[in-house]
């Protein structure tokens, strides 16, 4: 399955939430979340700075992660800027497709 970086930032009222739950159990119903459609949390750490948590998951489809990265907007608490992760193999598979591009100016 495809896996992704969900880089979460919380507003005032998704730090006061997490405070209220808990950091485990914001993480246990981030976990349930991801499960719901399909997919997998494999891991879930809070940061100092500008944002709040890195969450990496697995999902079925870039369907299914979008679905799940809208959903602290639409409740208010924050927002998820996704990062799509690329394994090590599939950039070994990139070094063999060559392309016909020309660079501006050149």
């Amino acid at each position: 399955m495809p896996k992704y970086l969900f880089k979460s930032h919380l507003n005032t009222q998704g730090v006061q939430g997490t405070l209220a739950d808990g950091g485990t159990g914001r993480r246990d119903a981030v976990k349930k979340a991801v499960e719901s459609v399909g997919g997998n949390l494999e891991s879930f750490y809070y940061a100092f700075g500008d944002t709040d948590a890195y969450v990496i998951v697995e999902f079925p489809s870039e369907a299914h992660a979008a679905a799940a990265a809208l959903q602290p907007a639409i409740s208010g608490t924050g927002s998820v800027e996704t990062v799509v992760l690329i394994e090590p193999e599939t950039i070994d598979q990139v070094a063999g497709i060559h392309t016909d591009y020309r660079a501006p100016g050149q």
